[in-house]
């Protein structure tokens, strides 16, 4: 686990490029919950998990959840997540960080 990194790079471009869903003037994001920018980010983010070979399975009621198999499934997992919608007046990060921070450092 010493070799462990996070590409910041890849983090902060995904970062941006989810911004740009519901991007608003001052540089804000609106992106309410079951809108069709909801649907168009939670489409990208499960995609970069479908690309990275995560399982996804989704909730009656849109929950995503994003899984990476380990080296010993016999271990408890380790988990991390968080919201990619936002409030009406949001931020890039409120949320999405939790999210990709961990989709980002288990993708090849």
């Amino acid at each position: 686990m010493s070799d462990l990194r996070i590409n910041s790079d890849r983090l902060w471009d995904s970062l941006m490029e989810l911004a740009k869903i519901g991007a608003t003037p001052k540089g804000g994001v609106k992106r309410l919950t079951l809108t069709d920018l909801d649907k168009q980010g939670r489409d990208l983010v499960t995609g970069w998990a479908r690309d990275a070979g995560l399982s996804i399975t989704v909730d009656q009621i849109g929950n995503v959840f994003m899984r990476r198999d380990g080296e010993d499934n016999t271990l408890p997992p380790i988990m991390t997540g968080s919201h990619i919608d936002t409030q009406p007046t949001g931020g890039k990060f409120d949320g999405n960080y939790g999210v990709l921070a961990g989709l980002k450092s288990s993708a090849p």
